[in-house]
């Protein structure tokens, strides 16, 4: 897949201004790459999907220090294998300690309730055929989209009952969104 630099340029700067569309465009256009780097170190595919969602969450975080010399996927793959050093190294090192709980002041600035093209996608399905594709998702997947959209807990609640940083549930539920979206698109072609 080519990637369209000015399309990437304007994603950034809208996506400093909280724009949520820019975030999932950034997030779809670099999520293969972040997550083959890290399936390609570790073997594990739960662990290369964590670590690949952290790593859109600290980018999201620190969106505002991307230098736009570089390229933005470097920039993502550097912060992907920091990441990942720091986990190996915490793992090695010590007992499991708690999750990172400080949120992303960028991430919180994103409209909870804005529908994204997904958004509705997801709410035209028929609720038996949702909940079967639902069930093709990952766990993790499942239970951040339950949570969201079935039981419509916020995004904190959402932190709070998966004991995860708020970013983290952010991106968790935009990857799963995007997921879902791709299901539902490939029945209708069916």
């Amino acid at each position: 897949m080519e990637i369209n630099e000015q399309k990437i340029a304007s994603a950034i700067e809208k996506a400093l201004k909280g724009d949520q569309i820019a975030f999932n465009t950034l997030l779809n256009t670099y999520w293969n790459q972040v997550y083959g780097f890290q399936l390609k170190r570790l073997k594990d595919e739960y662990e290369a999907e964590e670590i690949t969602i952290q790593t859109f969450s600290k980018a999201f975080d620190k969106l505002s220090t991307y230098n736009p010399k570089y390229a933005f996927n470097t920039w993502l793959i550097t912060i992907s294998k920091n990441l990942q050093i720091d986990k190996s190294r915490k793992k090695n090192n010590q007992p499991e300690i708690d999750r990172n709980t400080s949120a992303s002041e960028h991430l919180k600035k994103v409209a909870d309730n804005a529908p994204t093209a997904e958004d509705k996608l997801i709410t035209e399905q028929n609720l038996a055929e949702l909940l079967a594709m639902i069930k093709q998702l990952k766990p993790h997947y499942q239970e951040v989209i339950n949570l969201r959209y079935f039981q419509e807990k916020s995004y904190n609640e959402i932190s709070d009952a998966m004991e995860e940083s708020l970013s983290n549930v952010k991106v968790k539920l935009l990857r799963a969104k995007n997921l879902l979206a791709t299901l539902i698109k490939s029945k209708r072609q069916d």
